[in-house]
């Protein structure tokens, strides 16, 4: 079945290579053997909007924009099912699905890959934190900020098996900071500070007066991975060997592994009693691992961090700009539960932010290594996907090293110049999922309607909070 060719009335192939039909793979008999793909996103979301802009927010405004918080969660739970409904279905990643219907897809998320990530705002924060720790000037955080850039590099590169690497190291430090976070949670959180929060959550469509809407918008893509980093999932999954997944290469380190063939062009199945037999096996443990993996950790992590800034940060108005506020999380744990636990915290944050900057690096240059590769190396042998990979991600980490160097290298002021910018990369990708995923995956393969609908929220959802602060920021931008 390897040699019948995929027609173009089933899978677009005027503008990429048509694929190939092969049987879909047996499913595991337990959701549990696929854990990890949501784990590396969990990884993604935890140190942007649950330890830095919702904390921010929640040390600013109270809870009372909590809702949204829940809201976007949930829609990214959505949205993230969809991008691996398509690579399940074909073992391609949904960038390359978005490309079969038009080439010009391929520029656009390139550039919205590269723009809004390539600020290294969490080494930048790490180091702001570290610089608390060590001690340190300006001149040092910025030392701090380009060695955890190369450290990070050099953990990428020397693993042999690029994913096996990120999901070890994503795994041990999500295990010990959520360990440490309910260690700090028992520490300081009291039950009125979970009731105000409670409010929050149901205080559905308040928005307080003198928030900025670019940090709004900003905490809402990253109520979870957000922007582009959601279409890392089809990357992630294919290389843990997801359904059609399992019939493409992995990526590995030109200097310790052993180089595999990685497919361009995926595969598909022909809608046999067999394959839909095993199609609705893969679709319900891959459902099971994302919501338990990424969508119940992702809530249990927003809440813990937002609640510890609530009850510490909160209670110290008059704070310095950028990260003071978790400086302030920290001063105050110290002083009411001992010197050891503020430093505990701190530490915690390192790890979180630095956590976060690992897998931005690896989801940036795999997401831009698919669109190159696929759309205009496709045919080259000196360009293996091994070496493009390798090749961006020290490119990235040379330009945020030399960001550190100037003087725009403030994290929050990058954090938040990198959320604003995703929320309309998810509207864009949630209307081609719709498309892709109804109009091209049809029959039994397409959204069940309550999915339907949900991406249909997901696009008026990031549909209006950018149209409202494209009004709000572009005339500035003109009078500036």
């Amino acid at each position: 079945m390897t040699d019948k060719v995929v027609p173009h009335e089933v899978i677009p192939s005027d503008k990429l290579p048509a694929g190939h039909y092969r049987d879909l793979p047996e499913p595991p008999s337990s959701w549990t053997k696929l854990v990890g793909p949501s784990i590396l996103l969990l990884g993604l979301s935890i140190g942007s909007g649950e330890f830095v802009l919702w904390p921010y927010i929640t040390y600013k405004f109270g809870f009372v924009v909590f809702w949204a918080c829940m809201v976007g969660v949930l829609t990214q739970y959505f949205i993230n099912m969809e991008i691996e409904r398509w690579t399940l279905a074909t073992g391609e990643t949904a960038v390359t699905g978005f490309c079969r219907l038009w080439p010009g897809w391929a520029v656009v998320f390139l550039l919205a890959n590269i723009i809004p990530w390539i600020w290294p705002g969490w080494a930048s924060g790490a180091a702001t934190l570290l610089a608390w720790e060590l001690g340190g000037d300006e001149g040092m955080r910025v030392v701090y900020s380009i060695l955890s850039l190369v450290a990070i590099g050099l953990a990428l590169s020397l693993g042999p098996v690029v994913y096996n690497t990120v999901e070890r190291i994503q795994t041990v430090l999500i295990a010990c900071v959520l360990l440490f976070l309910l260690v700090i949670f028992s520490l300081v959180v009291e039950v009125d500070h979970v009731v105000a929060m409670g409010k929050g959550i149901v205080n559905i469509g308040h928005i307080p007066e003198g928030m900025e809407l670019p940090l709004f918008l900003g905490a809402l893509a990253f109520a979870g991975a957000g922007g582009t980093m959601n279409l890392v999932q089809s990357d992630y999954v294919r290389d843990k060997g997801y359904a059609m997944g399992a019939y493409v290469g992995r990526l590995t380190s030109p200097l310790t592994g052993r180089e595999e063939v990685v497919g361009d062009i995926g595969y598909h199945f022909e809608h046999t009693d067999e394959n839909i037999r095993r199609w609705n096996g893969w679709w319900k443990a891959a459902n099971r691992e994302h919501f338990v993996s990424f969508y119940l950790l992702s809530v249990f992590a927003l809440m813990l961090l937002s609640l510890i800034a609530y009850a510490t940060a909160r209670q110290m108005p008059e704070l310095q700009q950028g990260l003071g506020f978790i400086r302030a999380e920290g001063d105050f744990i110290g002083a009411a539960h001992g010197a050891f636990f503020g430093h505990l915290f701190r530490w915690m944050g390192i790890a979180i932010l630095l956590t976060t900057e690992l897998g931005l690096l690896d989801a940036c240059a795999r997401i831009s290594t698919d669109i190159i590769k696929t759309n205009w190396l496709r045919n080259s042998a000196r360009w293996s996907k091994n070496r493009l990979y390798f090749f961006l991600l020290w490119g990235q980490i040379v330009f945020g090293c030399l960001i550190m160097l100037t003087d725009f290298n403030q994290p929050l002021v990058l954090l938040v110049l990198s959320a604003s910018l995703n929320g309309g990369v998810m509207l864009i990708y949630s209307l081609l999922l719709l498309w892709t995923n109804n109009r091209v995956l049809r029959g039994w393969l397409a959204m069940h309607p309550v999915r339907f609908v949900a991406m249909i929220w997901s696009c008026a959802f990031f549909g209006y909070f950018t149209f409202v602060t494209l009004k709000n920021q572009l005339p500035r931008l003109w009078q500036g």
